[in-house]
């Protein structure tokens, strides 16, 4: 069984990505000098089977190069501009940092269609190379049921967060079977405090991604969410 969880008021999303390019250490660093303490990254995996820091399937949006990113591998991704001179860095390199700043992770595992099993289990194993346990400030997410499941059954102690970008008929059911601390809804799914009360109900910590404005933050937090992950913490500190 995971250890007790108390969810973070506010982590950095991807970093913090309105401080600097997303999913890259900048991007950490720029949200440890912003002043949280967590931070939330997405890994998926290189053409090597590496897990690096990645959202996107392709390249096109956040890099200066195109087509799909297991076309690269790993050291190959490192010289890739993500921004501001920015490569695009492995999961190890990740953990590194947030030891060295004294970050919690929100660790997204972001699996390509079908490979959530192979993604979760390359995960798992840079977090024990790495040295990094359930005993660490550490919640692993993911919208992929079968990467849950992996990380479910292979390190049952890790805390598991469950994404959800719909209200979908069985996600109670999912949470239970995927034995979560946490549900993480997106901000637009969430229309009233009832929702988050059936988050409670089921025993579960209430996240929400993606928030940026104040006063949609306010209200999040007043109907009881604990958690919220953003692009600005600047503009989220203090409320």
């Amino acid at each position: 069984m995971a250890v007790a969880f108390t969810p973070p008021r506010l982590i950095g999303h991807r970093g913090a990505k309105a401080l600097a390019p997303e999913n890259t250490l900048a991007s950490i660093r720029a949200a440890r000098e912003s002043g949280v303490t967590w931070i939330e990254i997405d890994a998926k995996l290189a053409g090597d089977g590496v897990p690096v820091l990645m959202h996107d399937a392709t390249l096109d949006r956040t890099t200066d190069r195109s087509g799909p990113v297991t076309a690269l591998t790993s050291s190959e991704l490192a010289s890739v501009d993500a921004g501001r001179g920015e490569g695009v860095p492995t999961l190890a390199q990740c953990l590194a940092l947030c030891r060295d700043l004294g970050l919690g992770l929100d660790l997204e595992i972001k699996p390509d269609p079908g490979t959530g099993s192979k993604t979760a289990r390359a995960v798992l194993a840079v977090l024990t190379e790495e040295g990094w346990g359930p005993e660490d400030d550490i919640l692993i997410t993911s919208f992929s049921r079968n990467a849950l499941r992996v990380a479910r059954d292979a390190a049952p102690d890790y805390r598991r967060g469950f994404l959800i970008d719909a209200w979908h008929a069985d996600w109670r059911a999912a949470a239970v079977e995927l034995d979560v601390v946490a549900v993480i809804p997106w901000t637009r799914q969430i229309d009233g405090p009832e929702q988050i009360a059936a988050i409670f109900d089921g025993g579960w910590s209430a996240l929400c991604y993606t928030v940026n404005d104040p006063a949609r933050a306010r209200e999040l937090y007043a109907w009881g969410v604990a958690g919220i992950v953003t692009d600005d913490p600047p503009a989220l500190r203090g409320l």
